[in-house]
């Protein structure tokens, strides 16, 4: 089972899971164009993908799903609440794409993956993120929530891999230019996690099996990649270097579990 990461953060995101020869991406916040550059980037063609999973309704995870999938034939998996915001706001939505909807935490098949979705406290109408399996192994990935709770721990308990959003850093954040609204949203309850609530999520679940952890969905202005991961080995007890860090225009290279 591997991962690798087409880019992460407000401009676009988009996460390849492979398990065997059935692969999904995870959220499409880029153009069909520069997906598929991206792709080409580790070695894969749109035609190789067996779908999209989606995680909510922000632009910057969904903004290209509709129109990628379209071009290429893909399904997507999407929440009700998700589906319903993009028709009110007019998205364009084609009839053609294959809807397949998640309910709540019920799990599904996908060739030789499965996935489990898991509702998290976020300012979009049914936001989830998922954990992916091969059945031995598991990656969880959480990328947009505003805080943890004990369901979201007791599900990345255990993973082979973590994806783990560190927005922003508190001070960084409240020393910076963004308007009071705006960081009073980000800081929020249901807005995004810094890097001392990641690290708090990694301080309370079962790390035994952790191979790889990546922090993810970094604030070019209200965050660094050394601050990042200074807060998460902390609690994983290792070297700085070991944390890997999703950057925006480059996500990262594939990345096994074994």
């Amino acid at each position: 089972m591997r991962f690798a990461s087409l880019g992460s953060g407000s401009e676009g995101n988009g996460l390849v899971v492979e398990a065997g020869g059935s692969r999904l991406l995870l959220d499409c916040g880029f153009s069909s164009r520069e997906t598929t550059r991206r792709l080409a980037r580790i070695g894969l063609e749109p035609t190789d993908l067996a779908g999209i999973l989606v995680t909510h309704e922000h632009s910057d995870h969904v903004g290209g799903v509709f129109s990628f999938a379209r071009r290429f034939g893909l399904r997507v998996w999407i929440t009700h609440g998700t589906l319903s915001v993009l028709r009110e706001s007019d998205a364009e939505i084609d009839a053609s794409v294959e809807l397949t909807f998640v309910h709540g935490e019920d799990g599904f098949g996908v060739g030789d993956l499965h996935v489990l979705p898991f509702t998290v406290p976020h300012d979009a109408r049914e936001p989830v993120q998922y954990v992916v399996s091969d059945g031995a192994r598991r990656l969880g990935v959480l990328t947009d929530s505003g805080c943890s709770t004990p369901h979201i721990e007791e599900v990345l308990s255990g993973c082979d891999a973590l994806v783990l959003e560190a927005n922003h850093d508190s001070d960084m954040l409240q020393r910076g230019e963004y308007p009071p609204a705006l960081k009073a949203r980000i800081a929020g309850r249901y807005g995004h996690l810094d890097n001392t609530a990641a690290g708090g999520i990694l301080a309370a679940i079962d790390r035994s099996r952790l191979q790889h952890v990546v922090a993810a969905h970094l604030s070019h202005k209200n965050n660094t990649p050394e601050l990042a991961r200074a807060a998460f080995a902390a609690p994983l007890c290792c070297e700085e270097h070991w944390v890997a860090v999703a950057s925006q225009d480059e996500g990262f290279d594939w990345r096994e579990i074994v």
